[in-house]
């Protein structure tokens, strides 16, 4: 069976223990300070698209994608269900993520990510993506557990 992702609200079947299991993750591996990941109230906003990636039944990954200031995006909340990790789910969410942005001709993408090991999967996911290292953006100040990533969207691809 072929995974399929598509947008998803809260109540759609296994998203708010997804989003309870990226809590988890982000609060055991990071000071509180430092996380900056999106809650249920948080993704429930008109600014964010929630997207699931499925197969059959199960719910394989989440992740979201807010609007910004000047024709940006933001990755949010991003997460593969322990038991589908290695099969490509991260991979493809974030493509899924990129397309969107360009379709609505967004010029950049960034994200916040943790720099401990256990985040080493996520970081090396969004440099095969094109992401490069940046600098805090937004409201986000200098954090050694934060690495923050952007991505330039050419005119060509954000046509």
């Amino acid at each position: 069976m072929a995974m399929t992702i598509t947008p998803t609200g809260l109540n759609g079947a296994g998203v708010l223990d997804l989003i309870a299991a990226h809590t988890a993750f982000c609060t055991a591996t990071s000071p509180r300070e430092s996380c900056h990941f999106l809650d249920a109230s948080g993704l429930d906003s008109p600014d964010v698209t929630l997207w699931a990636a499925r197969e059959g039944g199960d719910l394989l990954g989440i992740a979201a994608l807010k609007r910004l200031p000047d024709e940006a995006g933001e990755i949010k909340s991003m997460h593969t269900a322990a038991p589908a990790r290695g099969r490509g789910v991260a991979d493809a969410l974030l493509t899924q993520i990129e397309t969107s942005a360009r379709a609505r001709h967004y010029t950049s993408l960034w994200l916040e990510t943790g720099s401990m090991d256990q985040f080493a999967p996520a970081r090396a996911l969004y440099e095969r993506h094109g992401f490069e290292p940046c600098a805090p953006f937004g409201d986000y100040k200098p954090d050694p557990n934060s690495a923050f990533y952007s991505k330039q969207l050419t005119a060509q691809e954000a046509s």
